[in-house]
């Protein structure tokens, strides 16, 4: 942990399924508000709809870029429509908010979602002003993630270092794309049931694979204030 965390300025966060547990009933409420809008959009039924808005996250990344490249769709429509889910599900999460605070450097949040549907989420678990800033998809010019070219629009916004930068994410896809661009990654992923390999097991992109975001934070602080003192 020390070799590689000790050079890094810059922590960048996911936001969806990694600054909140991935039980949390967020993303199933976003989830069901694009079938429904491709259900519109489209003229189809809930399950034809579902299985399309599946196929274009699978085939681009996400749904709103599949659509886009496929149909005509207005994209702030879309994103406020499928946002528009109850938020107070979140947990306020105090113990996190001081371990993001402790941390030395840079902190920035990078989402496939949308500026407005952050800052709920950032408020709801009580991380304001913690951030430097938000990059949303719209400031990725509506190329998500795992795609090149939205972390290079990324990384050329803040003037990024990738060796010098962690990105925590819940993607293993996304987090092949930062790696092989020289971030270290760290996989948030609760661990795999029913003995099936996690989704790290023997992945060379993947640096670090924890259950908990905030347990690795408290870990990481721990680590360093354990050498500091042995320094002294």
């Amino acid at each position: 942990m020390s070799e590689r965390l000790d050079r890094i300025d810059t922590w960048v966060f996911d936001l969806d399924n990694t600054l909140y547990p991935a039980d949390t009933a967020v993303m199933s409420q976003v989830e069901r508000k694009m079938t429904e809008y491709v259900m519109k959009l489209l003229d189809l039924d809930y399950e034809t709809a579902k299985k399309t808005q599946k196929s274009y996250y699978a085939d681009y990344g996400t749904t709103l870029n599949g659509l886009m490249k496929n149909h005509r769709v207005d994209m702030g429509d879309f994103l406020d429509f499928v946002h528009d889910v109850d938020h107070s599900v979140i947990t306020p999460d105090p113990e996190l908010a001081r371990h993001i605070a402790a941390l030395e450097g840079r902190r920035l949040v990078y989402t496939n979602g949308s500026r407005k549907h952050a800052e709920k989420v950032i408020d709801q678990l009580g991380l304001n002003g913690l951030f430097e800033d938000l990059f949303d998809i719209e400031a990725s010019r509506f190329t998500p993630k795992p795609h090149r070219e939205g972390f290079e629009l990324f990384t050329g916004r803040f003037g990024l270092a990738p060796g010098s930068s962690v990105m925590f994410e819940d993607s293993v896809k996304n987090l092949e794309t930062a790696a092989g661009m020289g971030f270290t990654t760290v996989l948030v992923h609760p661990a795999a049931g029913d003995g099936a390999a996690h989704p790290r097991a023997g992945h060379p992109d993947i640096h670090f694979a924890v259950e908990c975001l905030r347990t690795f934070l408290g870990e990481v602080h721990t680590s360093r204030r354990s050498r500091r003192h042995a320094a002294e």
